[in-house]
Formats: C-alpha cells, sequence, structure tokens
C-alpha cells in the first residue's frame, strides 16, 4: 500500500496510448497526420502542448498530478471555438441563402418590366421598317420602267450593227475560201506526180530485192514440206496406235470387272459352302462327344461281377467307323479351304499383273499422246513458216497492183518476239520517204526460233539477277521483265518456259533469307511485277475462268508470231506502260506463284524483325537496376532516372529497317503492314509479361515502360502516317494498362471509370489480373477497392462459360495482313511512264523494242 500511495503521489494518471491520442489528439492534428507509431505520436503531442514532468511507458502514459485537469482544459477550449465557427458558419449561410433569394425575385420583376418595354420598342420598329419597305418597291418598280424602256433601245441599235459588220465578215470569208481551195487543189496535183515517180522507183527496187529472198525461202519450204510429210505419217501411225491402245485399254477393263464380278460370286459361294461344311463339323463333333459320355455313364452303370473285362465289339466297331468317317470329312474339308486359299491368291494375282497392264498402257498412251503434241507444234510451226513465206510472195505482186497513193505498208520481221507487224501511213509529206523497209535474218546460218527463245530469256535472266537499281523510285528489273513479256505476248501463250525460268530465278534469289536489304530488294521487284500483271489482266482472264480453246491454237513462239501478224492488236493501253491481255492458264499460274514469293518474303521480313525484337524485349519488359535509389519493401532498389537505352535499341532496329525499305522503295502498304504486325507482336509481349510476372506489375516499371512507350510515338510521328500507318493503335492493350498503373488514389477510382475511361479494350479477366497482381514499390499506395474486386469476380463468374472469355493472354497473330487488290489499288500507273528499263539489254540488238 506504501508503494502504492507513492507512486500515485508521483504519477497519478495513467492512460493507453491510443486512449490518450483519441482523446487529446484534437489538440495537435497535424501530429496524426504522418505515418509513424503510437509512441512518437504521443511524444510529439505532449512537446506542442508544453507539459514537463511526464513520462512515457511500454503501453501507457504517464502524467503528474493537475496534469490531466490541465490537458482537459484546453481541450475544453478547442472544442468551444469549434462550436462558435460552426455556429458562425450556419448563420452565414442562412443570411446567404435568404439574400439569394432576395435577389432572384428581383431579377425575375426586373426582366418582366425589360420585357415589356422591349415588345413596345420592337412594335414600333415593326412599322418604320414596313413603311421603308413600301417605299423602297415603289421606286425600285419605277426605275425599271425607266430602265428598260432604254435598254429595248439600245438592244435595237446594236442589233443593227452587228448584222452589218457580220454580212461583212462572211463576204470576206467566202472570198479567202475560195482563193485557199484553188492554192490547195494546185499544190497538191504537184506532189501528187512527185510522189508517183519516188513510188515507182521505191516498188521497182524492192521487187528485185523481195523476189531474190523468196527464191531463198522456196528453197527452204521444199525441204520443209518433205519433213512435214514425213512428220503427218509418223502422226498417222501414232494415231492409229493410241486408238488400238485405248481399245485395248477398255477391253482389258472390262474383262477385269468381269473377272472381279465372277470372282466375288466364286468367293460368296466358297464361303457359304465353307461355313456349311463348318457347321456340320461342329454337330458331328458334338454328336461324338455326347456319344462317349453316354457310353462312359453305360459302362459305369454295368455292375463289375468279375475281373474279368468285358468289351462291346459291336459298340467299338460303330464308334471306330463314325470316327473314321470324320476323320475324311475333316481332311476333305480341309482341301477344300486349302483349295479356296489357293484359288483366291491365283485371282489375286491376276488382277494385280492385269491392273500392272493398265497402268503400263495407261502411261504409254500419255507418252504417245505427248509425241503427238509435240509433232503437231512442229507442224504448226512449220505450216506458220510457209504461210508467212507466202505472204512475204504474195507482197510485191498485191503492191504492184495497189495504186492508191494513201497507203504505204511497212514490213518488219523479228524474232523471239520478233512478230510481223503492219503499220499504214497516210499523206507523207513530199519531204518524206515512202519506200518500205524490209529487215530480214541473215542470209546465212539462222538458229530456230526456240533457239533464239531460250537465248534471250537467258540474257534477260543473266541481267536481271544481278542488282539493276531503280529508276524513277520503282524497280528496274520488274519493269524489264514486264516489258519484255508483255513484248513476247507470254501472257497469251498456252505453253511457255519463261514462267518457269523466272519463278527458279526468283527461288534461288531469296535463299539467303538473313540479309533484309537483299530480301527487301526482291520484294520490291516481285511485287511490282505482281502488281503490273494485275493491272495488265482482263477482268475476266483474272477471275480465272477457263478460256474457249479454238482449234490449234499456236502453242509456239512463231506460231504466237503468226497469229501477231494476222491478227490486229486489241490490247487496251493504261498510261502507254500497262496493256491489258487475255491471259492464259501459265501466266494466272505464275501470277499464284508470284503472289507466293511475296508472302513468303513478307512473312521473312516481319519474323527477322520479330527476331530482333524480341532480344530487345526481354530486357525492356522490366526496369533496370540502380546501386542508387529508394529502397523498396521486396529488397530492390531503383533509380529515379530510368535508363531507356534498351528502347533506344528497339527504335534504331525500326529506323535501320526503315532505311532499308526506303533504299528499296517499297510500296508503302507493305511497310504500314510489316510495322503494324511488329508493334502488335510488341504489344502481346509487353502485355502477356505484365499478367503473368508480379514483378512486371508494379509501379516503377510501369513508369520505366511508360517512357520507352514515349520513344516509340516520337517514332512513330517522325516516320509519318505513309510507313508508319495504324502501328502506334496497335499498342492501346499495353498503353492502358501502363496508364492505369501509374495512376495515384486507384483506390478512389470505381468499375465504371475503369472500363469507360480508363481501359475500354481490357476484359473483366485481364483487368481482375492486373488489379491483383499490382503493387506499389515505390510510395506504398493501394490497389483498387474491395468493391471493384468483388464486381469483376461477380463479372467472371458470369463469362465462366464463354471459353474465349477465360482467356486473359494475348495471341500473336502470324497471318497475311494485305490482299493483292488492296495492294494493287495502291499503284499508280502513271508512276511508270517515265521508267527506263536495264541499260545492259538496251544494248544487245533481240532487245530494241525496250527503246520504244
Amino acid at each position: 500500500m506504501e508503494a502504492i500511495r507513492i507512486s500515485c503521489a508521483g504519477y497519478p494518471t495513467r492512460k493507453p496510448f491510443y486512449e490518450f491520442l483519441d482523446r487529446f489528439g484534437i489538440l495537435s492534428p497535424e501530429v496524426l497526420d504522418g505515418s509513424t507509431d503510437e509512441v512518437t505520436a504521443c511524444t510529439r503531442l505532449l512537446e506542442k502542448v508544453g507539459l514537463q514532468g511526464y513520462q512515457i511507458g511500454k503501453t501507457k502514459v504517464f502524467l503528474r498530478a493537475g496534469q490531466m485537469a490541465e490537458l482537459d482544459s484546453r481541450r475544453t477550449e478547442v472544442l468551444g471555438r469549434s462550436a462558435s465557427i460552426i455556429q458562425r458558419k450556419v448563420r452565414s449561410h442562412m443570411a446567404r441563402r435568404n439574400f439569394t433569394l432576395l435577389r432572384q425575385l428581383a431579377r425575375r420583376i426586373q426582366s418582366m418590366c425589360r420585357g415589356e418595354l422591349a415588345r413596345r420598342v420592337y412594335e414600333s420598329l415593326r412599322r418604320e421598317a414596313a413603311c421603308l419597305k413600301i417605299q423602297t418597291d415603289m421606286r425600285m418598280h419605277l426605275a425599271r420602267k425607266g430602265y428598260k424602256e432604254l435598254c429595248s433601245a439600245a438592244i435595237s441599235i446594236q442589233t443593227g450593227m452587228r448584222g452589218m459588220a457580220a454580212r461583212n465578215e462572211v463576204r470576206f470569208r467566202r472570198q479567202t475560201k475560195a482563193a485557199i481551195i484553188i492554192q490547195s487543189h494546185s499544190r497538191a496535183f504537184l506532189a501528187r506526180l512527185k510522189y508517183k515517180k519516188l513510188k515507182k522507183a521505191a516498188i521497182t527496187t524492192q521487187c528485185a530485192w523481195r523476189a531474190r529472198v523468196a527464191r531463198g525461202e522456196l528453197r527452204k519450204l521444199k525441204m520443209a514440206a518433205r519433213e512435214t510429210g514425213a512428220l503427218q505419217a509418223a502422226k498417222n501411225k501414232l494415231e492409229k496406235q493410241v486408238e488400238e491402245l485405248t481399245w485395248r485399254l477398255q477391253l482389258e477393263k472390262r474383262m477385269r470387272a468381269d473377272m472381279e464380278e465372277a470372282k466375288t460370286q466364286e468367293n460368296a459361294k466358297l464361303q457359304s459352302a465353307l461355313q456349311e461344311v463348318q457347321l456340320q463339323f461342329k454337330e458331328t463333333q458334338e454328336m461324338f462327344v455326347k456319344e462317349r459320355e453316354t457310353t462312359k455313364r453305360a459302362a459305369e452303370e454295368v455292375p463289375i461281377m468279375q475281373e474279368v473285362p468285358v468289351v462291346d465289339h459291336e459298340m467299338m466297331n460303330k464308334l471306330s467307323v463314325e470316327n473314321e468317317k470324320l476323320k475324311s470329312l475333316v481332311s476333305s474339308l480341309e482341301q477344300k479351304i486349302d483349295e479356296t486359299e489357293k484359288k483366291y491368291e491365283e485371282t489375286s494375282k491376276l488382277s494385280e499383273e492385269r491392273l500392272r497392264q493398265v497402268l503400263d498402257a495407261e502411261s504409254i498412251i500419255v507418252q504417245l499422246k505427248t509425241t503427238m503434241q509435240r509433232f503437231q507444234e512442229r507442224n504448226f510451226d512449220l505450216e506458220s513458216e510457209n504461210q508467212i513465206l507466202q505472204q512475204s510472195l504474195l507482197a510485191p505482186a498485191k503492191q504492184v497492183s495497189d495504186h492508191s497513193p494513201s497507203l504505204s505498208s511497212k514490213v518488219q520481221i523479228e524474232e523471239n518476239g520478233y512478230h510481223l507487224k503492219e503499220e499504214t501511213r497516210t499523206n507523207d509529206p513530199p519531204g518524206s520517204t515512202p519506200a518500205k523497209k524490209v529487215e530480214t535474218p541473215n542470209s546465212k546460218s539462222r538458229k530456230p526460233p526456240i533457239d533464239r527463245q531460250r537465248e534471250d530469256i537467258g540474257a534477260l535472266i543473266d541481267c536481271v539477277m544481278k542488282d539493276v537499281g531503280f529508276s524513277q523510285s520503282k524497280p528496274v528489273a520488274a519493269f524489264t521483265i514486264y516489258k519484255c513479256l508483255l513484248h513476247w505476248k507470254s501472257f497469251e501463250a498456252e505453253k511457255t518456259s519463261v514462267f518457269d525460268r523466272l519463278v527458279q530465278m526468283i527461288g534461288s534469289a531469296i535463299e539467303n533469307q538473313d540479309s533484309d536489304d537483299h530480301m527487301a530488294y526482291w520484294l520490291s521487284n516481285t511485287s511490282t511485277l505482281l502488281l503490273l500483271i494485275q493491272k495488265s489482266l482482263k477482268p475476266d482472264s483474272a477471275v480465272g475462268a477457263t478460256p474457249t480453246r479454238k482449234p490449234q491454237p499456236a502453242t509456239s513462239l512463231f506460231g504466237r508470231m503468226t497469229l501477231g501478224f494476222r491478227s490486229s492488236s486489241s490490247d487496251i493501253n493504261l498510261a502507254g506502260v500497262v496493256h491489258q491481255v487475255q491471259a492464259k492458264y501459265p501466266a494466272l499460274l505464275f501470277k499464284q506463284q508470284l503472289t507466293a514469293y511475296v508472302e513468303k518474303m513478307y512473312g521473312i521480313i516481319r519474323d527477322n524483325l520479330k527476331k530482333e525484337l524480341g532480344s530487345l524485349l526481354s530486357l525492356c519488359i522490366q526496369a533496370p537496376r540502380t546501386s542508387k535509389g529508394s529502397v523498396l519493401k521486396s529488397g530492390r532498389s531503383f533509380g529515379k532516372d530510368y535508363s531507356i537505352n534498351h528502347w533506344r535499341g528497339i527504335i534504331e532496329c525500326l529506323d535501320s529497317l526503315l532505311c532499308t525499305l526506303k533504299e528499296n522503295f517499297m510500296p508503302p502498304i507493305l511497310v504500314q503492314k510489316i510495322f503494324s504486325q511488329a508493334f502488335s507482336y510488341m504489344n502481346v509481349q509487353l502485355f502477356n509479361s505484365f499478367l503473368l510476372r508480379r514483378e512486371c506489375c508494379t509501379f516503377s516499371n510501369a513508369e520505366y515502360v511508360k517512357s520507352g512507350l514515349a520513344e516509340l510515338e516520337l517514332w512513330c510521328s517522325q516516320a509519318k502516317e505513309e510507313y508508319a500507318g495504324s502501328s502506334w493503335d496497335e499498342l492501346r492493350h499495353i498503353r492502358q494498362v501502363v496508364g492505369f498503373l501509374v495512376i495515384h488514389q486507384k483506390y478512389r477510382i470505381s468499375y465504371d471509370d475503369i472500363t469507360n475511361d480508363l481501359c475500354p479494350v481490357l476484359s473483366v479477366q485481364q483487368l481482375y489480373r492486373v488489379c491483383t497482381l499490382y503493387w506499389d514499390d515505390k510510395y506504398n499506395t493501394r490497389s483498387v477497392s474491395p468493391d471493384v474486386i468483388s464486381n469483376m469476380r461477380v463479372l467472371m463468374t458470369e463469362d465462366s462459360n464463354d471459353a474465349k472469355s477465360n482467356s486473359f493472354l494475348l495471341d500473336d497473330n502470324p497471318s497475311i495482313p494485305f490482299s493483292i487488290e488492296e495492294v494493287s489499288n495502291s499503284l499508280q500507273v502513271k508512276d511508270f511512264a517515265d521508267v527506263k528499263p536495264a541499260t545492259k539489254l538496251l544494248e544487245n540488238p533481240a532487245f530494241q523494242f525496250l527503246h520504244e
């Protein structure tokens, strides 16, 4: 008791920390704003009040006598001041409300008065306006009446003057026209005399030269006619062999069908007989077993009187006879089964042999048909050469009999796309030479057209295999190939090897898939060639419909030359560069192969870019560690200024590829698609890392990724929409996630604000994943409120039946995001008007048509 009295005399008042802060925290509210503990808060509160002699224990505050009363008095003063402030505010609020009501009533009365005054003023103004309108209409009527009278008088005077001037002009023009007619007739007569003299001399010279050439061609035609007769005989013989083989093949098929039917019937009969025999065999076995059991039972029932065995010989004989019969029956059945198996094997072997013979006969028929087709092509080539030579022989006779001064023809013979053309000229000027030029091959050894075609195709491929560069921002190789194919009429050919050679060239050129510059060059050339072909195809041929086959089509080059000589050109010229043609099957197949190569090269460039970005994105997903920084709960530390060297590496990678594509003049739509898919890949990788790794879903990491996204946005603005396209929109998922993570005071944001304003693209599963994984490693703030999390869980349970809604990760789309029609619409044909072909081919005499 003495110890208690002494303690009460020293520190009679004791309060726990939470009660003390709860009661006297009002004396110094700023002490409670910080995140300090209770002991520190009590100490700062007592120091702020200015008490002396108190003590701080482990769980309580010890005060001396009288200090508690002093603190209560101060608390009472603070509460009194707060009550007076509240009363003052309430009185001011009531006074303000009364004043506002009076002011509204006064304004309403004033507005009514002003409205009445305004209506009276408006009525007076309306009357004045009506008076002015009446006066204006009256003055206008009087002025119009005077003006009409004056105008009618002026028009009458002007009509007379103009009629007199027109009659004088007509008289002068008639005189001038008569003089011009007389002069033109006299000049035409003089020019016609001079032209007839020149034409007679030219025809004489041409007839002599053509007669000399025709004699040589006639000798060659006679030799070709002999070969044609031999070929025709061989063709007839082959046709007979083909008919005989087809008849044999049909006969074999019929025999094979009959054999199969007979075999099936025989197999069915044998199987039924076998089943019957098996049933009989089973029945006999069962009877034998039953009889043996009955004999055993009978033997057991007979009482044994003596030890001497008694044998029933009759029964034994019967059983032995029955056993022999059963054995003979079983052996006969086994023999029948073996015979049926042997017959089945023989019939199967026979059917296989006949099937092999049929296949051999079909292969022989195919070979014979191919040889016949070769002979037909050769025969058609010879006939076409014969027709050309006959036309060249008949041309001089026709020109001698033709005396029309307005027509003259020019015959030009070319090889390998060297087709015959006729150009008519009317009314040549007197200074021009009307003589017809005839260019013929060398009279010495001439190569066949197919060999010349192969040589020219080889020269073309050797030239374009090298880097021939660009002209007027367009690839020279693609333009040169297109001009050659158009001139050789390869698009209209039923059979040609030039497309296969070009496909092999492109396939061998893109074997090196590591060089983006090399792949971009060939993608630019291939896509440009494909777009030119797309523009050249007529609508009915582009659909892929099978054209109607004409009798004996011109399948060879020489035949196409003959058709080009006999038929007029029906191509439609677009801007002087692209000609629309009726494409055949090889051209359509070549277009499909080019489409496949364009998609393949596009995929290679896109995948190479993704590989480079993938190695850099693994370093950009998480902010780098530094030695200086604020220590976090997880034990890691970050610097205040985040390093963005890895993001700059991504920018450098994008810049290098963009520079490469610009240097190779890639179509802008392909560049846009490449970068759009690359940005979509970055969006998928970054977004999935935030959803899968908790150490990435932090405040500091979101700031780091946001700084990198700012660099990408700057790159898109510098690259312009022509090349960047919608690349920035592909990052919408990661942009919305990062924007949400760097917001302060997330616990105040509602679910509707998140889904409508902050993250409208994200699904409920994705938002729930982000909100649950997030933790603030910098300011130690809370995530969203528990109500928002509960709402998300409810929505997730409602959508749990949907398989798509259960997946919260994004998938990368590896498909080709464009079509040939979409790329073709971006091409302007007029851009190729000034493009020059390869200079190496311009020096070759066989490619002189490129100068046109």
